[in-house]
C-alpha cells in the first residue's frame, strides 16, 4: 500500500465544488482490470487452469506414492520365485554366459577373454532396494576360477534426493597376470586391434565418473533379469531378422521384374512374328 506524503504546500481555503469521482489509483490497481475484456477473460482463464493444474499435479504426486507402495508389495511377493529360478539355472552350465552373449548390448561388450571368465559365472541376483526409488544392486556369483580372486562382484546404482545418481562397485582382485582390463604391451601397440576390439566387459566395475552413460546395469535389471531364460534360449537377431526380411522383399521385386521383362520380350517376340507374316504375304 503506498504511503501518504505531507504537501509542502501550506493548506488554504478551498472552495467548495461539486462532488467528482475520485481517479482510480492505476498503481494499485490489478492489471487484469486495466485489460480490455476479451484478455481479461483469458487472463482470468490462465489463472483458473494453473489452479487446476496445481490440484493434477497434487493427485499425480499422490498416485506416485500409491503405485511406489503396490510396487514395493509385489517385489517381496516375487522374491521367493527369483530364488526358486536362481536355484534351477544353477543346475544349467553356462547359463549365464550364453544368456548374455546371446544378448546383442551385452555380447558387443564381451570380449573373447571375457567370455573364458564369464563361464564360471553361476549366478547373478539383481536387488532393489527396500524403498526402490533410491536404487538397486546387481550381484555377480563366481566359482573359483584363474582370474580373479572374488567369489562375488556387485555394482550398487543409488539415486539421492535430488535425483543425481551415483554408483559404486566391487573392486576386483586379479591373479597375476589375469587381469583382464589390462591390454599387454603388444596388445596395446597394435592400433587396428584397439580400433576394433571393445573395453573388457570387466570395466563396467569400474566406478565412471559419469553414470548417466552406463546403460548396462539399466539393460541386466530391465531386460535380462525379468526373464533371463528367453535369451538363453533364442538369440537376440532381431536385426539379423529384419535383414533377410529385406532381402526377401528385394528377391521378390526382382523376381517381378524378371517376369514384367519377360512379358515384355514375349510381346516383342509377337509383334516381330505378325510383321514378318506380312512381308510374307
Amino acid at each position: 500500500m503506498a504511503t501518504r506524503r505531507q504537501s509542502a504546500i501550506p493548506p488554504q481555503s478551498k472552495k467548495s465544488r461539486p462532488a467528482t469521482a475520485a481517479a482510480p489509483k492505476l498503481e494499485n490497481t490489478p492489471a487484469s482490470l486495466t485489460l480490455p475484456k476479451g484478455e481479461k477473460e483469458q487472463q482470468e482463464a490462465i489463472e483458473r487452469i494453473d489452479e487446476v493444474q496445481n490440484e493434477i499435479d497434487r493427485l499425480n504426486e499422490q498416485v506416485s506414492e500409491e503405485i511406489l507402495k503396490i510396487e514395493q508389495k509385489y517385489n517381496k511377493l516375487r522374491q521367493p520365485f527369483f530364488q526358486k529360478r536362481s536355484e534351477l539355472i544353477a543346475k544349467i552350465p553356462h547359463f549365464w554366459v550364453t544368456t548374455f552373449i546371446n544378448h546383442q548390448q551385452v555380447s558387443a561388450l564381451l570380449r573373447e577373454e571375457d567370455e573364458e571368465a564369464m563361464r564360471y559365472l553361476t549366478r547373478v541376483e539383481v536387488t532393489e532396494f527396500e524403498d526402490i526409488k533410491s536404487g538397486y544392486r546387481i550381484d555377480f556369483y563366481f566359482d573359483e576360477n584363474p582370474y580373479f580372486e572374488n567369489k562375488v562382484l556387485s555394482k550398487e546404482f543409488h539415486l539421492n534426493e535430488s535425483g543425481d545418481p551415483s554408483s559404486k562397485s566391487t573392486e576386483i582382485r586379479w591373479k597375476s597376470g589375469k587381469d583382464l582390463t589390462k591390454r599387454s604391451s603388444q596388445m596395446q601397440s597394435d592400433s587396428n586391434w584397439q580400433q576394433e576390439e571393445p573395453e573388457s566387459f570387466f570395466m563396467w566395475f569400474a566406478d565412471y565418473p559419469d553414470v548417466d552413460v552406463d546403460e548396462l546395469g539399466e539393460v541386466i535389471k530391465e531386460d535380462i533379469w525379468p526373464n533371463p531364460l528367453q535369451y538363453y534360449l533364442f538369440p537376440d537377431i532381431d536385426d539379423d531378422e529384419g535383414e533377410a526380411e529385406d532381402d526377401e522383399e528385394e528377391e521378390g521385386i526382382d523376381e517381378e521384374e524378371y517376369e514384367d521383362d519377360g512379358e515384355e520380350d514375349k510381346d516383342d517376340e509377337r509383334k516381330e512374328g505378325k510383321g514378318d507374316k506380312g512381308a510374307d504375304d
